[in-house]
């Protein structure tokens, strides 16, 4: 973990003129102030351990250890004259999401550390701004990877209910394209494309086509394996199995709003898949499946250890209809995958319609 020196506030004591203490008072107070907005939001919507030690270390590093300095700073403060305390703007009175108030304090500390970066050159103080500068730099990539998590987290609160897998070798003859658009017409609002075997300039113009059909029924598009796919057509999210890229890889390549899911069968592997970045986990088989015969049966009596081992969004696959739905969900996962029972219907939108009226049963009476 890169950790920021701490300010030598001696350093700059008795060096502002006059009126600048002003100025140092107020941007310390913002710096810490929105440090601790941030440090929250890791904490207790993501709760990441790790980024909230970050901030943590990085609040208490700027943090004023030379309370007689911070004395000289409020000798100056005036805020029953501040001209600024009324001032407000448009954003700052409306509604704000999760992202925006995280970004809003961000930029909030960043802005801060620069003016304390700039007032430390009024009377040299060279050091004191190299450790503002250091402060400010780290801001920037914490704040990456926190609106990353912000965002990919919304996304993945909507992993729930049914999940549709369209693969192209289970159709057995029938038009990819239509069977997509009939399961979303039946209501399914998760769809992920598998495709082992079509060579990528075709399967580009699928993605491309199932994309579009997504976005006008407001589903999440998952592209299964193929990262340089999921890239070009602007999926969602990107799904992987233990033998395809790991997500560290991968996580480093997609944008920070991507969704990454992985494939797990036990508890170590979803455990592993978190620490890499994993959005969300899919576990399985759950009962005996045609559709992906080298997929070991694992049951139902794994989901409460994976879903302990690592706190995500979790799917389960394999073998699931319309009749073992209820005991998938009972044993705990947020999401039913489901291929063949939808891809081979005889109406893939009658068939989505009636497994998703099932899995609301299963919600209303758990």
């Amino acid at each position: 973990m890169r950790r920021v020196r701490v300010v030598n506030w001696t350093m700059i004591k008795n060096q502002f003129p006059a009126g600048f203490s002003r100025i140092a008072d107020a941007n310390t107070n913002r710096i810490g102030e929105g440090l601790r907005v941030l440090e929250e939001a890791a904490r207790f919507i993501l709760n990441d351990e790790v980024l909230s030690e970050r901030l943590k270390d990085l609040r208490h590093e700027l943090s004023v250890r030379d309370i007689t300095t911070k004395l000289q700073y409020l000798t100056g403060r005036d805020s029953q004259n501040d001209v600024g305390v009324e001032i407000q703007v448009g954003f700052q009175t409306t509604a704000r999401s999760p992202t925006e108030l995280v970004t809003a304090n961000a930029r909030r500390v960043e802005e801060a550390l620069r003016v304390m970066e700039e007032i430390s050159t009024l009377q040299g103080g060279g050091t004191v701004k190299r450790d503002y500068q250091r402060a400010r730099f780290s801001l920037y990539d914490i704040e990456k990877e926190l609106i990353g998590r912000l965002t990919r987290t919304n996304l993945a609160s909507g992993i729930q209910g049914l999940y549709a897998i369209v693969d192209s070798d289970c159709l057995k003859g029938r038009d990819l394209l239509e069977t997509t658009s009939q399961i979303l017409a039946g209501g399914v609002k998760i769809v992920q494309l598998r495709d082992k075997s079509t060579p990528k300039k075709r399967l580009y113009e699928l993605a491309i086509a199932v994309k579009q059909m997504c976005v006008e029924n407001e589903a999440l598009f998952i592209i299964n394996d193929h990262m340089d796919i999921a890239l070009a057509a602007g999926a969602d999210g990107l799904h992987l199995g233990q033998e395809d890229l790991s997500v560290k890889i991968a996580r480093k390549f997609l944008p920070i709003d991507k969704l990454i899911g992985c494939s797990v069968t036990t508890a170590a592997e979803a455990r592993i898949a978190k620490s890499e970045g994993a959005d969300y986990l899919a576990c399985g088989a759950m009962y005996p499946t045609g559709t992906k015969t080298d997929c070991p049966v694992i049951g139902l009596a794994a989901v409460g250890e994976i879903k302990q081992a690592a706190d995500l969004p979790l799917v389960a696959i394999g073998g699931i209809n319309i009749d073992n739905v209820a005991e998938v969900l009972a044993a705990g996962v947020d999401s039913v995958v489901v291929v063949s029972a939808l891809v081979l219907a005889h109406s893939p939108t009658l068939a989505a319609q009636e497994m998703l009226q099932r899995i609301e049963v299963c919600h209303e009476q758990a």
